[in-house]
């Protein structure tokens, strides 16, 4: 099992790198969104009328910007699930798992 944010590990394999790629994607459409919600969210400020969805799509950038940090635990937690290459692991990784000390 390889430790959290272990920047190594992000291409240790074919399978690691796509789901790197596959959760970046991810988390570039939910940056985008948000950011989106905040541009459209500041124009409505400039009208009276469109104050009240104004804020709600403010609040909703920001849940966004708060699911970005999210989805990046998720792909560190995928990650760890992963079996990773034995030209990966820390040296006497493997002498400790084959004695059964791992």
């Amino acid at each position: 099992m390889s430790k959290l944010f272990d920047g190594a590990v992000r291409h240790a394999s074919p399978r690691h790198t796509d789901v790197v790629r596959k959760y970046e994607l991810y988390r570039t459409i939910v940056e985008f969104l948000a950011a989106m919600f905040f541009v459209v969210g500041s124009i409505f400020f400039f009208y009276e009328s469109l104050l009240f969805a104004g804020t709600w799509l403010f609040l909703i950038g920001s849940v966004l910007f708060a699911v970005r940090p999210t989805i990046r635990l998720l792909l560190e937690l995928h990650l760890t699930r992963l079996p990773v290459p034995d030209e990966f692991r820390p040296y006497g990784a493997q002498m400790q798992e084959q004695d059964g000390r791992a």
